[in-house]
């Protein structure tokens, strides 16, 4: 019966788990999902915790939002899940922050070093060392070194928290990394628009949309191997064209 559920729509397979709470159907449910959690999971690496363990605290909050996502409500099951798995990301991030004990004396010189970065910078009109910091903060470079590695780890962030960008000239603040939310709900969004309106195309329409989007075949190739005309090929994807685009008007307007 499990097979089954591959030729079912979401929307579908949500309306049947509401009736039934069947667990094959919630596997089949948090399995087409997963894409979610592991995008979600990416936007958080190299924040101190391995990506193997921030995505499976974004699985388990993916499982928590197909157990809570009620259909009747009429939204988009990715814009249910998507603050139910960040929420337990941040929640992971917090829990395993305190965990660590970083001494207040680090906490203080990182919130020093932080301030100090900015002043020098401006002076020296570029990143100042690891020495010309120990010296304008009267303390050993090896102070330094530690309440900077010791910031990495330690949450939660100001979001004045500048971060190395791994080799180019110009440093990063937390608040420029949050501002990426966008792209990855953007893409969440994306994806879950293209499979609900790809469902519903005929077979024809299918073909004739992935082999001029994904697999870049011209019109008359497509005709050639349908036999039909490269005119039928224009008309249908022109139609499927105004399919999508009608289904975007509804969500906009």
């Amino acid at each position: 019966m499990t097979d089954d559920l591959t030729k079912i729509n979401s929307k579908e397979l949500f309306k049947k788990y509401s009736e039934n709470r069947a667990s094959h159907i919630r596997e089949e449910l948090i399995k087409r999902h997963l894409y979610i959690a592991e995008i979600l999971s990416k936007k958080y690496v190299n924040r101190g915790i391995d990506y193997e363990d921030i995505y499976q605290v974004a699985c388990i909050g993916l499982i928590y939002a197909v157990d809570r996502y009620d259909i009747s409500k009429g939204y988009e099951f990715s814009s249910f899940a998507t603050p139910t798995i960040i929420g337990e990301i941040k929640k992971h991030f917090r829990d395993k922050g305190w965990a660590i004990r970083v001494p207040r004396r680090i906490q203080e010189l990182s919130k020093k070093i932080n301030v100090s970065k900015n002043t020098l910078s401006q002076t020296l009109q570029r990143t100042p060392t690891v020495d010309e910091l120990a010296e304008y903060l009267q303390c050993s470079s090896e102070e330094i070194l530690e309440a900077m590695e010791a910031s990495k780890v330690y949450t939660p962030h100001s979001l004045d928290v500048v971060f190395d960008s791994n080799g180019d000239d110009k440093d990063v603040n937390l608040a420029e990394l949050i501002g990426e939310d966008d792209k990855y709900f953007t893409t969440i969004e994306n994806n879950d628009f293209l499979k609900k309106n790809i469902e519903k195309l005929n077979d024809m329409e299918k073909k004739i949309l992935y082999d001029r989007y994904f697999n870049k075949k011209t019109q008359f190739e497509i005709a050639k191997e349908l036999n039909i005309s490269q005119m039928t090929v224009s008309r249908m994807e022109k139609k499927i064209i105004e399919k999508f685009k009608k289904e975007l008007k509804k969500i906009y307007n």
